[in-house]
Parts: structure tokens; sequence; C-alpha cells
């Protein structure tokens, strides 16, 4: 239907937990009586439903004489979400990334623009990272029953944990430009569910550019990409979320325009085993879940896909190695750090411009 159509259908994707949520879909803001007056009347559809094992919520508002029903729209959407399914999920075992875990290992298979994107930009932010984003860590994340394969009884041992992590390397497949082919030079099994979300929301928008709508906002999973203006004319505002259950409302309003959002961290995706709490963060380095105290990191970035995984790898090295990192490549993050007596919070130079006054 859509030449930029991939396909995913995560029914749980089990990348890194996003804090992220709308403080409004108009915004915080209250503009004044004549700037109302001006934009209140420009129409509206507003979206949501469930897509990837999280939810979707979508506003765009309509340019002049838009021709298409909102019936007309949402089936579109649903189509595209999956599109995005079936390319991406793990989840489905006739997925495009599925059969390409299945591929026989050093035989070439060709996979589509948008899977080569992803795999492309993957393996760049896994060499930028130094390994702290790795797509092919998906024996670890099934290992420690976060994928679709759920192990019985308690935390793995260390042999299985070792056994698993020599499956872990991300130059064990291989991206030829020319052909948009793929070869595996080992057993790999490739989990992009630490960034799929965040690309399902680019594509997304890619979708609502091309018919004509230039100001929305798209949520998936609090995976975020904003374009445009909303109502009044201003910045769409976004809140960062505390990172706990016990306490609600934003740590900081942002305002951001024609850029992808999006967080990482564990509170909201983790189980208990043996009394002890596990992220659903792995770390590949180490072959387990995350302990370190960066309760959440946001960044912001060009498109959703690069932020979500982005914020992956920062939560992965943690609050110190983790701001390092942002600040050799000018991303603009924003960490809560948790300490005894509640949470800290700092930001690089590059995230000052969407900050909210408070």
């Amino acid at each position: 239907m859509f030449t930029f159509l991939i396909s995913i259908k995560a029914s749980r994707v089990v990348c890194a937990s996003l804090f992220l949520f709308f403080i409004c879909l108009q915004g915080c803001s209250k503009p004044s009586d004549t700037q109302h007056a001006k934009f209140d009347v420009v129409p509206s559809f507003i979206f949501n439903g469930k897509t990837m094992g999280t939810q979707y919520n979508i506003k765009v508002l309509l340019p002049p004489n838009f021709a298409r029903s909102k019936a007309e729209v949402q089936s579109d959407i649903d189509a595209l979400l999956v599109e995005i399914n079936q390319s991406l999920s793990t989840y489905i075992t006739d997925s495009e990334i599925s059969l390409l875990n299945q591929h026989p290992i050093g035989e070439p298979v060709s996979v589509s623009d948008e899977l080569f994107y992803m795999l492309s930009l993957s393996q760049k932010i896994n060499r930028q990272s130094d390994g702290a984003f790795d797509v092919t860590i998906g024996p670890l994340v099934n290992l420690w029953g976060f994928g679709p394969v759920k192990p019985e009884g308690l935390s793995p041992s260390q042999s299985a944990i070792d056994k698993a992590k020599a499956r872990v390397d991300n130059q064990s497949y291989q991206l030829n430009t020319l052909s948009k082919s793929v070869v595996k030079k080992a057993n790999v099994y490739i989990d992009l569910s630490a960034i799929a979300k965040g690309y399902g929301s680019d594509l997304m928008a890619k979708y609502f550019v091309s018919q004509g709508i230039v100001n929305f906002l798209v949520e998936i999973g609090g995976e975020i990409f904003a374009k445009g203006v909303k109502n009044n004319g201003s910045p769409w505002v976004i809140g960062i979320e505390k990172p706990t259950l016990a306490q609600t409302g934003a740590v900081q309003a942002l305002l951001v325009s024609n850029v992808g959002m999006a967080t990482s961290g564990d509170y909201r995706n983790y189980y208990e085993r043996d009394g002890v709490r596990l992220s659903h963060t792995i770390d590949a380095s180490t072959g387990k879940p995350i302990t370190h105290n960066l309760a959440s990191v946001t960044v912001i970035a060009q498109t959703s896909a690069q932020a979500d995984a982005y914020a992956t790898a920062i939560n992965v090295l943690g609050p110190e190695k983790g701001k390092k990192f942002a600040e050799k490549l000018q991303l603009a993050a924003y960490f809560i750090v948790k300490e005894n007596d509640g949470f800290k919070t700092f930001y690089t130079e590059s995230f000052t411009p969407f900050l909210a006054s408070k």
C-alpha cells in the first residue's frame, strides 16, 4: 500500500521501557484568547490503540481542504502497523526478522530497504557505543525471560549465561549495501526491540507527511516523533515522567518539534526472580541485567529510531559513562539518577534548547 512500509508485529517489544507521556496532546501552556481564537478552528484527528505489545497515541492537525475521513486514515494506520510488525517482531515466526534469524549461515538473503536501514543503523550505534547497543543480544534477552521464549525456574546459571553470551556478536552478520542483502556468519539471533518502536514512530510520521499533514505528534510505547506545532502555534509539549511507580507527574516539561524522542529505563519493565528485581535491559558485556543507579535517560535526536537506540546504549553504560558518551557525540540527553533520598537530574548542553520553563 505504501512504498515505505516494512513489517513488525511485536506483540511484546522488550526494549528499554520509556517513561515519556503527553502532558497533554495540546501541551500544558495556555495561549492567550487571541491565539486560541486563531488556532482552535484547525480540525484534528486523534488516534489510539494497541500495537507492539504497547499502546500508540497520535494527534494530527489537518491541513486545509483535507479530503480523507478519519476512518480512512485509521485504516491506513492499521495497515502500516501490521506491516511494521510483520517485519521486525521476533514474536512472529514468519516475520522478516524471524526468517532472517532462521536463515542458514553463510547464505545471502535479500531484505527490505527498511530492515536493511535498521541493521545498518544498529551496527553504526554499536560501533559508536563500544558494544553497549547490540541487536544480537536476543539469546540473552530470551534467557532472562524478556523475549518470546519464556524460561522456567530460577535465574540462569553462569554456564547458561556464558553459552548465550557467546552468541552475542554484532560482527556476526554482514551487510551488502549494493544488493541490500545480509549474510549471517554465525548462529546469530537479532532482536530489534530496542529500536523498533522508535522506527515505527518514524514510519508513521513519514506516512502523515505523504498525506500532506505537517503538524502532528506520534507516540508508540513512549517513543515519539513530533512535527510542526500544536493548535496554538507553539511546539508540542512533552513531559518526562518521574521514574517510579509510587509517584506521578512530570520531572521536566520539554518543547519539541521536528525531532524524535525516547526514554530508556527499567521501572516499568522488570520482574523479580529469587527475590531480586531484574531490569529488562541486558548488558552484553556481562550477559546480565544492568544494576547501576541510572533510573532513566531521555534522548532527543533527528529521528525516533536514533533516539531509541542511543537511549538504550546510554542506559546500558550507566550515568557516568553514559554522560561521557552523550557529550562525545553531542547528543541531547537528560538523566535521572537514583539516590538514597530520591533522584537527581542533569543533562547535556545539547538538551538545553528543549527545556520548557517550570
